[in-house]
This record gives C-alpha cells, structure tokens and sequence, in this order.
C-alpha cells in the first residue's frame, strides 16, 4: 500500500525557486478577497440585518444568510477547481476563472448594497439571493487561483508562499475591517468592488502559469466519486477535520463580534478612557484593528519557522492562543480588554492562517487534481458557516431570551463562546494524528 509520504514524494515536481516578489504577487489576490470577505461578515452583514429583521431573530438570520451562502461555495469550490484543472487556454488554466468569477462577484456586491435600503416589504429573500450570487462568483474565482500555489511553488518553499498568502491575507482583513470606522455601508461596497478590480487586472498581468499536465477529460460522475477520492489518504482527512473545528471555532466568534459588543459591553464604546465611538460597527473594526497587528506579526513568520521547526508546532500555538482569548470573552466584558485581547487572538489567527495553506499542499494526494482536492479541502472552511453558525444563531439567540428571564441577559454570548474554545482545543489537538507532516 503506498503511503502518505510516499504520494507526497511521487507528486513533488522541478519546479523553479520564486522570488520574494514573485511570491508576493502570487498572494496579492488573498489580499482583495479577505477585504471583500472581512468587511462583510464582520461589518456589513450583521449592521444590514439590523436594517432587516426583528431584533429577537438577528442571530438566526446571520446564520441562515451565511450558512446557505456557504453551502453554494461547498459546491462551486471542487466543480470550478476540477474545471480549472482541465481547461487548457492561451491566457492559462486558471486566470479566465478568476477574472470571470470577479465580475460575477462585483455585480452580486452591487446588489447587496441596495438591496436593503430599497422600498421592498420583504427585502431579506432579495439580499439573500444576492448573496449567494456573491458566494458563487467568489468561488469560481479563488478555487481554482488557490491551486496555483501548489501550480507554482516547489515543495521546500511552500511555508513561506504559504506566509505570503497570510501576509495578504491579513492586511486585506485590516483593510476591509479599518475601512468599517471611516465609510458608511454604501462607500464601503465601493471601495471593495475597486479593490477586487484594480487587484484582479495585476494578478493576471503578473502571473505566468506553467504548461499543466495531461489529466483525463472531465466527467460529472467521476467528478462527484473524486470529491470523496482525497480522504483516502489519511493525513488529508485529519488536515481537512482539524481546519473544519478550528474554522467552527472562528466563525462563531466572528461573525457575532459585532452584537456581543452591542448587547454585552454596550455604547459608549471607551478605550483606554476615550469614547472612540457609539456604534457597534465601528466598535467591531478597533477590535479587527487590533487582532491584524498581531496577525501580521505572526503571519510572515509563522510561514517561515514552519519550514524549519515544523507545521505542528505553530498550530499548536496558535490554537492556544485563539482558545484562550474566547474564555476571557466569557468571563471578562470589558471594551478595552477586548481590543488588548484582539493581539493576541491575532498572533493566533495569523500563525494559523500562514501554516494552513502548507499544511494542506503537504498532503494533496494527487497532482493531476490539484484546484479539485484544494477545492475539497477548502470546504473545510465553508462548512462550518453551513453547520456551525445556523447552529450558533439559533443558540445564541434562544439563550438571550432564556437568560433574560433568569437575571443572565449574556447567557447566548457565554454558551455559544464556551462551545467555540472546545472547537479551538479539539482542532488543536487533532494536528498531532497528521503522521506525514513534522
């Protein structure tokens, strides 16, 4: 029977070293799409549902907006990098993708901006609509540029690609977090349809994509069969359970930051005994602030250290850390512990987000099928906003009522937060069951 190692050896190829800025641009991309992504899971969506939907129902409606968003992206993600692996162009295999995925993806972004402020009796089906319009060109996009890692980068220099790729990672997340305090809803939609725009046309112009492999024809049953194909290897299926619990872990605390400070800290918003703001919205992005200085920090590192010292060791560290700021969440409710403590989860999403990407390269198990099994592999991430957060609003919002009547008007906060450090601690320790990674 082969085994990992072994398939991890029969796939690495001769592939010519990059440069820094080489490596840079190949990252850019992340750059625009985690701006895209920051800004509205974070601060638009929750602020738009306010606009929506009854105060008592805001968590369920969060939940149901992002989790059937992200059950298209379960879909599109392996179907477009299965795609991508076989189309053969003059532009490359996976740069007409992307630049169709982007303009689908401005045209849904167009409609979310309008969408609630129109005069519609029932405006919620329409924004919802509008948002997996988003979800499906988005994905279309980056499932198959995120193969291009794995496309472009030799074996040995995958964990500082890697760091690059959280490097813009987190200052596209800063941006799209810092832009919440200056734009209103609208501005802020424009600014990220120009970002994604101005960041599409260099990555297309700066990358050069290598002549591909022959792979066989595409087959929709063959396709369907190969979603499962990868968890044959047992080291991919460990990669893809760990990212899934810490992403369950992530997301319930993301995505209800905004109201966990409206509803349990409460305006004035006061740091460091200056009233920085009265809104939730504004709130939320000195937090992000915060935590992306932290993650930039660790992010380049991380990448690098990984490759001398091992993917595991900064996994475990940034588990540690991410788990520890959410207790002090339950316990602590305080706006300018918050923002201190948004550091530290940062030094911990940054480590992570810089070692995932060559965690998961480590282990793909066939090179003919690169974009697909990323594409698998990246439902790691859209499956906890499918299960984890219809889930968490439901809680969340069922809590609130429970300790309402019990003098505990933040039970939601503390159930849904102590159920997010179990996810954090089990996604930490299940790294150790991967065998062919240090």
């Amino acid at each position: 029977m082969t085994t990992d190692a072994e398939l991890i050896a029969a796939k690495t190829r001769s592939i010519s070293r990059m440069s820094t800025l080489q490596q840079a641009l190949l990252s850019l991309f992340w750059f625009a799409t985690n701006a895209h992504w920051t800004a509205i899971l974070i601060v638009l969506l929750p602020a738009q549902v306010l606009q929506m939907a009854p105060e008592e129902v805001k968590g369920q409606t969060v939940g149901l907006i992002l989790g059937l968003g992200a059950a298209i992206s379960m879909l599109v993600a392996p179907l477009f990098g299965a795609l991508s692996d076989r189309v053969r162009t003059r532009w490359g295999r996976r740069k007409p993708f992307l630049v169709v995925g982007v303009a689908g993806n401005i045209l849904g972004l167009l409609a979310l901006a309008t969408i609630p402020t129109a005069a519609l009796a029932s405006p919620i089906p329409l924004y919802l609509a509008a948002f997996m319009v988003v979800e499906l060109f988005n994905n279309v996009a980056t499932a198959p540029y995120s193969a291009l890692i794995p496309d472009l980068v030799p074996h040995e220099q995958r964990g500082s690609a890697s760091g690059w790729m959280g490097l813009m990672t987190m200052l596209g997340s800063f941006v799209g977090g810092v832009a919440g305090l200056f734009l209103g809803i609208q501005a802020l939609y424009g600014l990220l349809i120009v970002i994604l725009a101005v960041v599409t046309l260099i990555c297309v112009t700066s990358t050069h994509e290598p002549v591909p492999p022959q792979v066989p024809p595409f087959h929709l049953g063959q396709f369907f069969a190969g979603l499962f194909s990868p968890f044959r290897s047992r080291d991919f299926t460990w990669v893809f359970l760990t990212r899934f619990l810490v992403g369950m872990g992530t997301f319930t605390v993301q995505e209800f930051l905004q109201y966990y400070l409206r509803d349990t800290v409460g305006a004035p918003f006061i740091l460091f005994g200056i009233t920085v703001s009265n809104k939730a919205e504004q709130a939320v992005s000195f937090f992000i602030t915060t935590l992306l200085i932290g993650a930039v920090i660790s992010s380049l590192a991380a990448g690098v250290l990984s490759d001398r010292y091992g993917r595991k060791l900064m996994v475990y560290l940034s588990g540690a850390l991410q788990g520890l700021v959410v207790a002090v969440f339950i316990f602590f409710h305080n706006y300018t512990l918050a923002v201190l403590m948004g550091v530290v989860f940062g030094l911990g999403y940054g480590a992570y987000q810089a070692v995932d990407w060559a965690l998961a390269s480590d282990v793909l198990p066939s090179e003919d099928d690169y974009a697909k099994d990323m594409g698998v592999w990246h439902v790691a991430f859209t499956l906890p906003q499918v299960v984890g957060l219809p889930i968490a609003g439901f809680l969340l919002d069922r809590f609130q009522v429970v300790g309402a009547g019990i003098g505990q008007p933040n039970l939601g906060y503390t159930v849904i937060f102590t159920i997010a450090v179990v996810y954090f601690i089990l996604g930490t320790v299940f790294v150790r069951q991967i065998r062919s990674v240090r």
